[in-house]
């Protein structure tokens, strides 16, 4: 079945290219079925990208879902027109009286401030708590992972000598564990951060369990209650040629920055960079909306408490 979106959203034409289907509003309504409603928090700088990146994965699905984009209410996107933030996005406060079945909360560019001197951080705080008693499962994605587990638990994150970035072999604790079904023993996912949060505070929190890690880029995911939070301090959704806008991006900026780990052939930047994670992300978005969502979530939506 297919992603519903809303109509026009530039998504739809680069996922068709790609044979990945999508179905606008207007088509989508026609159907008698009641779709997975959910909400995505965009906090990434290029909306499009991450916009586009986050519906080719939760596309592989037998399930029609429905989703709707919110974004930071007092907070100015710089790098996406406000032609698109009106089109398509909506404030907290005219969304904050319905339920869904998920949430993603994607990362931000704001990891090197504490979180209380990220400007949009109250607001945060109260979407934080809001989605505890109005979503069914929420995940959350690097930045967001770190602002969840400091709010909800107290996990601090320090700073890094260097960026994590790259793709990074990761093993998972229990592969019976839903969200790991299908998973090979060894996976990768890509890293671009200046932080980290430290598995000896992690393990000292109750309720919280380490489910994936790497040797090299640590803490990976984390799991809380029965799995309606779930932590990934990675970029999952990241398509082939992130890291490489990123990594070209801060050169052209003179900002120092090294070759993303494992990722191009030979480790030479003139070459097309190595999708190494494909299938893991596709397992996992697949997964979390199967066994997390749509498994769990109460066909009214009216009872998620």
């Amino acid at each position: 079945m297919p992603v519903n979106v809303p109509d026009k959203l530039p998504a739809i034409n680069i996922l068709k290219e790609e044979n990945i289907f999508v179905m606008d509003v207007s088509r989508a309504q026609h159907q008698d079925i009641r779709p997975l409603k959910i909400i995505i928090l965009n906090l990434m700088p290029l909306k499009v990208t991450t916009e586009t990146d986050l519906l080719r994965l939760l596309s592989n699905s037998p399930l029609q879902i429905e989703i709707e984009f919110m974004k930071i209410k007092g907070h100015k996107s710089k790098n996406t027109s406000a032609e698109h933030m009106k089109q398509f996005y909506k404030n907290f406060d005219e969304l904050n009286n319905k339920k869904y079945d998920g949430m993603i909360i994607t990362g931000a560019p704001v990891e090197l401030l504490p979180f209380e001197e990220v400007t949009y951080w109250n607001e945060m705080k109260e979407i934080l708590d809001w989605a505890q008693h109005h979503v069914y499962s929420t995940l959350f994605i690097c930045w967001a992972a770190q602002a969840g587990l400091y709010h909800f638990y107290g996990i601090p994150k320090y700073e890094l000598p260097r960026k994590m970035f790259g793709v990074f072999e990761h093993t998972h604790s229990n592969s019976h564990l839903p969200i790991f079904r299908g998973f090979d023993d060894v996976f990768f996912m890509p890293h671009s951060r200046h932080t980290e949060i430290r598995a000896e505070d992690v393990e000292k929190a109750e309720g919280l369990q380490i489910i994936a890690q790497s040797e090299i880029a640590g803490v990976a995911m984390v799991k809380a209650n029965s799995g309606r939070q779930l932590f990934i301090t990675g970029h999952t959704e990241y398509s082939r040629r992130t890291l490489d806008t990123e990594f070209k991006r801060d050169l052209a900026k003179k900002l120092p920055i090294d070759i993303p780990v494992n990722y191009y052939p030979g480790n030479d930047p003139n070459n097309t960079p190595c999708m190494r994670w494909g299938s893991a992300a596709n397992l996992l978005f697949a997964n979390w909306l199967n066994y997390y969502v749509y498994q769990e979530t109460p066909f009214n939506l009216e009872e998620i408490s």
